[in-house]
């Protein structure tokens, strides 16, 4: 089977076929630094953590590029309302710098806690002006921009597939139509969905962060970003793009019609800007309410670890739905999820103790296509596989994978290590570390078990029984069943019970 993606450029399930063969280009929406990103945030990096270790899986070489907004956007997608980064500057009397420097240490700490691979490429938007100007320029020489009280604004009118991605008709738009409720219409546009390209200190008086630029002084809206820097990195045309289902109707809507509307003739001859098109749904609180830092209503991943769950408990929770399915969020939900996964965890932690192997031997699995190599595996590992590589490549169907996993820890005619090997290969994707996770639980049983033990430095007949115990472990795995019973009647006989356990004998004076 192969790989199946949705697309949302045509609501359809299509085949995917790369640009170039064995190869994928892909651009995420990053995060706007002026604030901590909530859980809600944080599911979209998920589902694109998934969808690079899937495509790391199924042999792919990857580039994945993702920005971070230290400029540019405004509280309302469509260029109302406050600038974020200068707001959250102001309040906290620090520079936007400042504030950008320490909400994007503090992004990368939630992803690094939640076990997701940093992108190959990260682009700042501050260090990426002189491309957002030439891009803008080629806008301007192709007829799509007006100037307009002192801002350039994008002339929605001057590109025919406006709203394709969002099946907008520009035509049936009316004033405020696609956008927030009690948006404040800015009176410079000629159409209320054009959009601006570079604000001048007419916008701002004061504004924090202005570089020069043929239009005057000033600094790039939110939207042209995305499109400069991931054309700079993956070219005028790749595979995918992908961001959380609001980004349809306004960011990504305004980032194609920039994009495509920079096009040369034969650029346009080549194809889209981008081939696939992949969002993913929001988090809802109960109460169904989305989650979202301008209403307050909002939770960071820290707020769940202090409230005594692992980042990793967050994750399992995101991948026992679709990335394409609203998801809901409870505290019950929660308290679910963290039973479930280390209930998951006790279940690998017996596996990887019957295979007697060292958990440093099962290396992290990020090489090309390593994960999906075969070779030397029983026909009923194969078979695991398959359904989980099936699953992967039915749209990143992350639920069914996830239950491969239960099902390889229940599969009893699995030999102990290779179903280790396959669950640690199907951990490449699902990313929960579980061989990890299985070594130290492991680990704490047996120092739990230890500290448990009798004490018997005061027993003048400890070295005896020490030995005569140690004995009857040897004859039991040689099958020596008469010694064994030899063993026992003279334990009994002095009074001593012997009890196994996971680290091994242990006996008592009744």
């Amino acid at each position: 089977m192969a790989l199946r993606l949705y697309n949302t450029m045509g609501r359809t399930m299509q085949e995917f076929k790369p640009l170039k063969e064995g190869f994928v280009g892909f651009y995420g929406c990053g995060p706007t630094v002026y604030n901590y990103a909530h859980i809600g945030n944080l599911r979209a990096y998920v589902f694109l953590d998934t969808l690079d270790k899937t495509f790391n899986y199924l042999g792919y070489d990857i580039k994945h590029v993702m920005n971070i907004t230290d400029v540019g956007h405004l509280s309302g997608d469509s260029d109302d309302g406050d600038d974020k980064m200068v707001k959250t500057a102001e309040e906290k009397h620090q520079s936007v710098l400042e504030i950008a420097k320490f909400y994007t240490e503090a992004f990368y700490n939630d992803i690094d806690r939640l076990n997701i691979r940093r992108p190959d490429v990260v682009c700042k938007a501050t260090e990426h002006i002189n491309e957002m100007i030439e891009l803008i320029k080629q806008l301007e020489a192709n007829g799509h921009t007006y100037m307009a009280g002192g801002n350039l604004y994008y002339d929605v009118s001057t590109y025919k597939d406006y709203g394709k991605l969002a099946n907008l008709n520009l035509d049936e738009l009316k004033e405020g139509a696609g956008r927030r409720k009690e948006v404040v219409i800015d009176e410079n546009k000629r159409n209320p969905q054009d959009f601006a390209l570079w604000f001048t200190k007419s916008k701002f008086e004061n504004q924090a962060l202005t570089w020069d630029s043929p239009w005057g002084r000033g600094y790039p809206g939110w939207h042209i970003e995305c499109s400069a820097m991931s054309m700079k990195y993956l070219g005028r045309h790749f595979d995918i793009h992908t961001g959380g289902i609001d980004h349809v109707p306004v960011h990504h809507t305004n980032e194609i019609a920039q994009s495509e509307g920079a096009f040369t003739e034969e650029e346009r001859k080549q194809g889209p800007w981008v081939n696939y098109w992949m969002h993913n749904e929001f988090l809802v609180l109960q109460g169904a309410t989305k989650m979202s830092k301008s209403s307050g209503n909002f939770l960071t991943l820290q707020s769940l670890i202090d409230k005594g769950y692992d980042a990793l408990d967050y994750r399992f929770f995101l991948l026992g739905a679709h990335y394409r399915k609203q998801v809901y969020f409870s505290w019950e939900a929660m308290d679910g999820a963290k039973a479930s996964r280390l209930a998951l965890i006790q279940r690998v932690a017996k596996i990887l103790a019957a295979s007697g192997a060292d958990a440093s031997s099962f290396k992290k699995v990020y090489a090309k296509g390593e994960a999906a190599d075969v070779t030397g595996l029983s026909e009923k590992a194969k078979e695991h596989l398959a359904k989980f590589q099936s699953a992967l490549e039915n749209d990143l169907a992350m639920p069914v994978a996830l239950s491969c996993i239960q099902k390889v820890c229940k599969d009893g005619s699995l030999d102990a290590k290779e179903a280790a090997e396959i669950i640690n290969r199907m951990d490449s994707v699902i990313s929960l570390k579980l061989i990890e996770s299985a070594a130290k639980y492991n680990e704490e049983a047996e120092k739990a078990a230890k500290a448990a033990l009798p004490d018997h430095s005061n027993d003048p007949e400890a070295a005896e029984i020490d030995a005569l115990v140690a004995e009857r472990v040897e004859a039991k795995k040689a099958k020596n069943f008469a010694r064994c019973d030899e063993i026992r009647d003279l334990l009994t006989s002095k009074g001593i019970t012997v009890t196994d356990t996971p680290s091994g004998p242990v006996w008592t004076r009744k």
